[in-house]
């Protein structure tokens, strides 16, 4: 069962703890959620977490449950910045608000499009999923800018990575759209590529923006 999002939050500033000080537990005063919070309750009746002298103990049972939380909250991170350009307190504040709907599978689907990050925008570490490590040993590449693509491979469109609304806007116009497939035909003087029917040049630097899964 899905846990509530205060939880996921006490869940991951135990995690945090863990990391930057090598103890599982902090005052409740400092997890940033008062102490009568049914969210406390919910926690302790899993085996999560335990509550005793004012503290909040991280306990083994939970161990899991925070590696996972800590690691859809940095993803959220990174597809803020990586992808949707939203950097700062703005960035922060939207990752914490989408990191709880990366659940039953959507964190392995935005870890593979991220192309298996290890850190967060903040140089801390994701904790690897299944994705990841399933990933290393097939040797897969995962998402990558059409540049990394040979001639006459192909591929299917993952995103566009672009600040400038006029060349997102040419691009969309030639059917470089999430989900269509693209085939790279010619990598030089210019990249050459194929959507359905129709075949478009480009310049190297509008190629690096296109992303594709091989």
């Amino acid at each position: 069962m899905k846990l509530s999002e205060k939880a996921e939050e006490i869940l991951e500033a135990l995690w945090v703890a863990v990391e930057e000080k090598g103890r599982g537990y902090l005052d409740i005063d400092s997890v940033g959620i008062p102490a009568d919070d049914p969210s406390y309750a919910e926690l302790t009746e899993k085996s999560f977490i335990e509550v005793k002298n004012g503290c909040v103990y991280l306990r083994p049972e939970g161990k899991s449950e925070g590696r996972q939380t800590i690691r859809r909250h940095r993803l959220a991170e990174r597809l803020m910045m990586d992808i949707l350009n939203i950097r700062g307190e703005d960035g922060d504040r939207k990752a914490c608000q989408f990191e709880h709907l990366l659940n039953e599978g959507v964190d392995a689907k935005v870890c593979t499009m991220l192309n298996h990050p290890t850190t967060c925008p903040h140089g801390k570490e994701i904790p690897k999923g299944d994705c990841c490590i399933e990933a290393e040993r097939q040797g897969d590449m995962g998402v990558v800018p059409l540049t990394e693509l040979k001639s006459n491979q192909e591929g299917e469109i993952a995103y566009i990575q672009t600040g400038d609304s006029k060349k997102m806007q040419k691009l969309m116009a030639m059917g470089v759209l999430p989900g269509n497939r693209i085939l790279l035909m010619q990598t030089f003087p210019s990249y050459i590529f194929r959507v359905g029917f129709s075949e478009f040049a480009i310049d190297t630097q509008m190629a690096r923006e296109i992303f594709v899964r091989r």
